[in-house]
């Protein structure tokens, strides 16, 4: 029953919500669940190693690895990496829900969902004897440990051009300012936008309570008379299409590359929200000894030093950090004074579904 609802509220209330990136409760049953799917796959992974596997299937968001990284570990493994992409997280959520081990060996998600996930015993647990280098992470960012591989980390930012925002941005409330109507683009997802507005308003930016979540709908119905586009928010920053974005911090490091003029926005009192995507094994997973094999290989300190150049997010890994190139270390989005105040995205539960009718309205001008 428990496995039931899970997939219920991951499919239906996700589908609408999801953008990018948590905890939770789960029940003995689940957790039951997770270790029997834990078990099972136990003897899948022995087995898939007397094989010797020679191709692994990754679920992924497009445009978020170097092709050097695959390359080097095909040609180190001699095997092949099929890779597949998602639009949004609603996608790997229906992957995983619905079996994702019979495609995939790996799937990427984000940290808000997985101890629903592990509840659900859509995830089996890793073998982190076969992942030593995940000792280089940061436990600070690593949720659910045992079930998942931290990837890279998304700040969203608040971005400006200093030539063309008629306004100072100090906090989010500013984002209403009438003489920003039609010039701001931002980021899509509930999950992302909603947190905001529950900043702004002053409330938990988790919260569960629908008073406050319908509050924060009326704030976001104000600021949603200001976007002048959802998707491609930097793109449209640099183009000239809007003079300020809500953007994840790697992509607000393109923006500022490529158009000096570009800051963001140093908030001195309301915090910005940190969604860290991360992979897993789904249930069922064929090839789970090269998976393990891939998740070690993504958390050697050099292979992803590399891997940051081309992909300047925040990086859960210190080691990587540490030996990463100047240009990566000297990225203005990487200034930790904007990164003072934060939180993270959590597991809210039923509420979930509150968001997504909110939301719904919100998309569709209600």
């Amino acid at each position: 029953m428990k496995k039931t609802w899970t997939a219920v509220l991951l499919t239906g209330a996700l589908a609408l919500t999801l953008a990018a990136c948590g905890t939770g409760s789960s029940s003995d049953s689940g957790a039951g669940s997770a270790e029997a799917s834990a078990g099972t796959t136990s003897t899948q992974a022995e087995a898939s190693a007397d094989a010797g596997s020679t191709e692994l299937n990754i679920y992924m968001w497009q445009q978020y690895i170097s092709d050097d990284l695959i390359a080097n570990f095909e040609k180190e493994n001699n095997c092949t990496i099929n890779l597949s992409y998602m639009s949004d997280n609603a996608d790997a959520i229906n992957k995983l829900t619905a079996g994702g081990g019979d495609e995939y060996d790996l799937i990427m998600t984000c940290d808000a969902y997985m101890e629903s996930l592990i509840a659900g015993g859509y995830v089996q647990e890793i073998n982190l004897d076969n992942v030593p280098n995940s000792a280089n992470l940061n436990d600070t960012y690593w949720v659910s440990k045992g079930y998942c591989v931290p990837y890279l980390m998304n700040y969203i930012y608040v971005v400006y051009d200093s030539e063309t925002c008629p306004v100072e941005i100090t906090c989010y409330n500013d984002l209403l300012d009438p003489s920003l109507a039609g010039k701001i683009s931002t980021i899509d997802g509930a999950r992302n936008l909603f947190p905001i507005a529950l900043i702004a308003l002053g409330y938990d930016p988790n919260s569960t309570e629908e008073s406050e979540i319908a509050e924060a709908y009326e704030w976001l119905v104000q600021f949603n008379a200001n976007v002048v586009a959802y998707g491609n928010a930097e793109q449209n920053l640099t183009n000239g299409t809007a003079s300020v974005a809500i953007t994840y911090d790697g992509n607000a490091s393109w923006a500022m590359a490529e158009k000096d003029t570009i800051r963001i926005a140093d908030f001195t009192d309301d915090a910005i929200q940190l969604g860290i995507d991360l992979y897993v094994i789904p249930t069922g997973a064929k090839h789970i000894d090269l998976a393990e094999k891939f998740l070690d290989y993504i958390c050697t300190p050099e292979v992803m030093a590399a891997n940051l150049d081309e992909f300047p997010y925040s990086c859960p890994n210190d080691a990587a950090v540490e030996v990463a190139s100047d240009s990566y270390k000297s990225d203005p989005a990487r200034d930790f004074s904007y990164k003072e105040n934060v939180f993270f995205q959590e597991d809210v539960g039923e509420a979930l579904t509150i968001y997504n009718d909110y939301y719904q309205k919100l998309k569709v001008g209600e």
